[in-house]
């Protein structure tokens, strides 16, 4: 069974949310309580430290054990208990589709059952075999049953119903062979199965009356959970406890007949490794499983024993975790070969999945290579070699070969970066990786998995598409942490291979054919550290990031056309000079940005008409983000831009709707436009006229309209803001044209004008007029303007954001939105939010969702707070007008 499994739990089968943050999200982006460093490097740290003990007690349980006697056991293995555990293995993996199967039937969904299978089986197998279930099973689940038609909180209860039948059938099946099996006198636990068995039971049997009897639902922090009727209860338990029953009986079948234990007792002391395991959150239980085998078995110490159950244990995780993750890989490659020849097949979702996984497999072939290498060659194959090659080939090939296993730790984080040449140096490495297992010991079931990959990856290379370079990919602690992790376990496997052999210093010079095992395994380990430590040096000396400087007028010039060129008006707030430029390398696009706090705030979407430059400033500003050890955010961004954000893992909330009148459409004809032309009509007939500035212009301008604007600032009692909206700056004004009311030679309002070259939309930004002015003159300018721009050839009007606008409060709406609701319909004390959503909504725009690209797990209140200080131009903007 995989111990990992129990990490994918997000929902309840009947759970009504009380809160939530996200409104879209590639993953689940709820924050978790606890603080940030403990959330982020305690269960990493945990699980490692787990590991080393379970290393530290296998190497004390089987110290006598060599690795050539663990070898020899599973050469010895008839076929017929080969193909037997095959078999029982085929029949587990039919049996976990139950568990989904039945968790849409207690939700009231139904799909096809071959669909779901197939989610099942490839969920369970990744999982099952890589260990890290919130990020490989929880993706896959989510992206497969989204696609199927589920929403978040139904997969949510699938995904929290699996796992609960998984932890109660192996509760029940292990207190109850506790129970009913008396345990040999010889084992640990045969003094204490009572007691034991009976504890486990409770917790199932407490479930069971819980369905029975409570019929309102359990407050849990914010969760209502609605226990399952007892019939519901019994199919959890019972798809559990046939699953893990079917688990155990693989690893049975290729058991030493030495081994007199009756099932049962076997089971028992089987189901107790798998918690172990499962409560060390070591992936797969790797090490713990196979502790507390050897010590519930009575092995310690028994030489004759140890080395045949560790033997049956090294096949068993053979036949039950990677022949079906090979079996996995394969559907998913067939998958997304179908989707290449049927384009409409190879959805967003799909290629967001596709890098991860390459670089789970990569990660994967590494870590085989490295652990090949820490063991010696069979024999067999070792004299067949020593007929057909010379000696310093093999010896190369087998140091390169390590050499090339610790490079593909590396740049398996550059495949899930989606880099280009991490690509291209993972196809040579894993086709040289194939040709130096086959030189160094006759490997082919290295190569074959090896060209497996390379098959797969080749037809992807569309996927990444990023030039930047290696050395400027950030390591996150996780993925540092693995890359140890393995490191320090074929450190241990050398050790543990060769631990009768006497070490010395003319060990490293020995060649030998069939004597030069230890001394191959010791060179490939250096030359694998090696790999790692140049890497890690070449990370660490490379260019310092300066902190962030605000644009000079070179950097604003170089700027501009592509603000001119841009779709969006808003670009033009890049002018301002408050907001930090980040370029990429051939000038094609930008990002403006400010910081506060941890948060480091993108205005807008990438400003730029080049696709793939935009989506290689977003990796490079989140990678940017992670080195100065902030937050990345994008504020205000287009829905058509939102693969850009959910592609590097980002959640999306809605901040608002903007305002865009369609020019073709506007005019001032019928009942509901009454108010606005008689309005126009009137100031026309005072004397009222618009003109439109252009930017050669503006400086003179200014010291006419400055008293417009101080007076309009001391009438709303307010000061000038930032970031995502003008100030009254000389520097900035003068870049843009502008928009001026006169009455007779005395200016009594103006806007400054946001043009872009490509007709595509006509804004303004600051926007200004007297105080005791004419009643309806920002009606009159804003009419005027539309109807200049329309005659100009512009397609839209852009009347800016209003926020909190459209997000829902009801029941089952995330927390976000009903906060921003409850805001958007009372707060009308801090801000006019109701109002001036009326006041653009009689210009009869159509209204666009804008949303917030936030990274996930952050403490979002924080970052909301950063950003309104941002906008506000200190904490005490927020507070105060």
């Amino acid at each position: 069974m995989a111990p990992s499994r129990s990490g994918e739990s997000r929902g309840s089968v009947s759970v009504e949310q009380q809160g939530g943050a996200e409104v879209l999200s590639q993953e689940d982006a709820l924050s978790r309580p606890g603080p940030v460093w403990l959330r982020r490097f305690g269960g990493p740290a945990l699980s490692v430290l787990m590991l080393c003990l379970a290393l530290w007690a296998l190497y004390r349980l089987a110290g006598a054990v060599s690795y050539h006697q663990v070898g020899e056991y599973m050469h010895s293995l008839r076929r017929g208990r080969i193909g037997q555990a095959i078999v029982l293995t085929a029949l587990g993996y039919a049996v976990m589709p139950l568990y989904d199967l039945f968790a849409l039937s207690a939700i009231g969904r139904k799909l096809p059952k071959p669909r779901v299978a197939l989610i099942s089986f490839i969920s369970y197998a990744f999982s099952n075999t890589l260990g890290m279930a919130m990020l490989v099973s929880g993706s896959i689940r989510y992206r497969f049953y989204i696609q199927a038609g589920l929403t978040t909180m139904e997969v949510a209860k699938v995904v929290l119903f699996c796992t609960i039948s998984f932890w109660l059938g192996l509760l029940t099946i292990t207190g109850v062979t506790l129970l009913l099996v008396p345990m040999p006198p010889g084992l640990p636990l045969a003094h204490a199965h009572l007691l034991l068995g009976a504890g486990l039971c409770l917790i199932p049997a407490l479930w069971l009356l819980g369905g029975a009897l409570l019929r309102r639902p359990i407050k849990l922090w914010r969760w209502d959970v609605r226990l399952p009727p007892i019939t519901v209860g019994l199919r959890q338990i019972f798809v559990g406890a046939l699953d893990w029953g079917l688990a155990a009986a693989v690893l049975y079948a290729l058991m030493p007949g030495a081994l007199v234990l009756h099932f049962g007792s076997f089971l028992a002391i089987f189901a107790l490794g798998q918690i172990a395991g499962l409560i060390s959150h070591v992936p797969g239980g790797l090490g713990v499983f196979e502790a507390v085998m050897l010590a519930g078995f009575g092995a310690t110490g028994n030489h004759a024993l140890s080395a045949p159950i560790l033997g049956a244990l090294a096949a068993y995780r053979g036949v039950y975790y990677l022949l079906p993750l090979c079996a996995a890989a394969v559907a998913v490659v067939i998958r997304e070969a179908r989707g290449l020849r049927q384009a409409a097949l190879l959805s967003p979702w799909f290629n967001g999945l596709l890098p991860p996984f390459f670089a789970g497999l990569t990660l994967v072939s590494g870590a085989v290579l490295l652990f090949s290498g820490a063991t010696a060659a069979l024999p067999g194959r070792m004299e067949l070699l020593s007929d057909l090659l010379p000696l310093p080939v093999l010896e190369v090939s087998h140091f390169l070969a390590s050499v090339i296993g610790m490079s593909l730790l590396i740049l398996a984080r550059g495949l899930q970066r989606r880099l280009d040449a991490a690509y291209w140096l993972t196809l040579v490495l894993l086709i040289a990786g194939a040709v130096a297992s086959l030189l160094k010991g006759i490997d082919y079931e290295e190569a074959g998995l090896l060209i497996l990959l390379a098959v797969a990856l080749a037809p992807a290379h569309r996927l990444f598409y990023r030039r930047a370079s290696m050395f400027e990919v950030t390591f996150s602690f996780g993925w540092l942490l693995a890359c140890a992790t393995v490191l320090g376990c074929t450190v241990w496997l050398v050790f543990f291979s060769y631990q009768h052999v006497e070490y010395s210093r003319d060990l490293w010079w020995q060649f030998s054919f069939y004597h030069g095992n230890a001394p191959r395994s010791l060179r490939s380990l250096v030359g694998a550290t090696g790999v790692a430590l140049l890497f890690a040096l070449t990370t660490l000396i490379r260019s310092a990031r300066l902190r962030p400087t605000l644009p000079d007028d070179a950097e604003l010039a170089r700027a501009l056309p592509l603000i001119k060129q841009f779709t969006s008006a808003q670009a033009h707030l890049a002018l301002m000079g408050d907001k930090s430029l980040l370029f990429d390398p051939d000038g094609k696009a930008f990002i403006m940005y400010g910081i506060e706090g941890r948060s480091w705030v993108a205005m807008g979407d990438p400003v730029g008409r080049d696709d793939l430059a935009r989506q290689e400033l977003v990796w490079t500003f989140r990678e940017r983000c992670e080195r100065g050890g902030g937050w990345p955010v994008f504020y205000q961004v287009n829905p058509d831009d939102l693969d850009l954000y959910l592609e590097v893992g980002m959640s999306l909330l809605k901040v608002g709707e903007e305002a865009r009148v369609k020019l073709e459409h506007f005019n001032l004809d019928g009942k509901s436009k009454k108010n606005l032309r008689n309005t126009v009509n009137k100031l026309s007939r005072d004397g009222l006229r618009l003109e439109i500035v252009p930017t050669d212009r503006v400086p003179a301008l200014l010291p006419q309209l400055k008293p417009v604007s101080d007076a309009w600032l001391r009438d709303k009692r307010v000061r000038e803001k930032g970031f995502s909206l003008g100030a009254f700056d000389e520097r900035y004004l003068c870049r843009t044209p502008m928009a001026v009311v006169w009455q007779d030679d005395k200016p009594v309002a103006f806007a400054n004008m946001l043009l872009t070259e490509s007709m595509e939309e006509a804004s303004v930004d600051l926007m200004r007029q007297l105080p005791d002015g004419p009643i309806g003159l920002m009606d009159y300018l804003f009419v005027e303007l539309m109807l200049w721009a329309r005659s100009q050839g512009y397609r839209w009007f852009n009347l800016g954001m209003a926020p909190l606008s459209g997000l829902q409060s009801r029941r089952q709406a995330p927390l976000w939105n009903r906060f921003g609701a409850l805001i958007f319909g009372r707060g009308e004390r801090f801000y006019n939010f109701q109002g001036l959503h009326r006041y653009k909504d009689k210009f009869d725009p159509e209204w666009e969702p804008r949303y917030m690209a936030v990274p996930g797990g952050i403490a979002l209140p924080v970052v909301l707070t950063n950003v309104a200080s941002l906008i506000s131009g200190g904490l005490t903007g927020v507070v105060r007008r």
